[in-house]
């Protein structure tokens, strides 16, 4: 069995905004153009920090300004043959996000606003559905 992780990072601009960004469709047509989190699949052989801060720097051009906290663990797809973990962590960032070709557009929300989205990503709903996210 093949085993993957990913690793997701909440991002706060230091005023109860967080950044999503939303997928592009043309890429991920199986997904479809939900809002989600910055993060992807690790790199073997870099630590889980330096994989975080690279998918931030890919995704955003932008740097971590203080240290993420780990938040969850969460299985997220296990069909035959694969298995992965996505490990979801929050943290800081400041400055304009310059968005790479995995997605359409990016928007700052309050948790209120995170809350209402219709097409948000199911695994960071349900961190904060279950009061993982504050």
């Amino acid at each position: 069995m093949e085993l993957q992780v990913g690793v997701k990072i909440l991002l706060s601009n230091g005023e109860d905004k967080f950044l999503l960004l939303k997928r592009s469709a043309d890429k991920y047509p199986e997904v479809g153009a939900r809002w989600d989190i910055v993060g992807g699949r690790i790199n073997p052989g870099q630590s889980l920090l330096e994989n975080l801060k690279r998918e931030i720097k890919e995704e955003t051009k932008l740097d971590l300004t203080i240290e993420p906290n780990l938040v969850a663990a969460q299985d997220i797809l296990r069909v035959e043959g694969r298995h992965v973990v996505r490990l979801t962590y929050t943290g800081e960032i400041k400055g304009v996000p310059e968005l790479d070709e995995d997605h359409s557009e990016y928007g700052w929300f309050s948790l209120e606003e995170i809350k209402q989205i219709e097409n948000l990503d199911i695994y960071l709903k349900d961190l904060i559905d279950a009061g993982l996210i504050k």
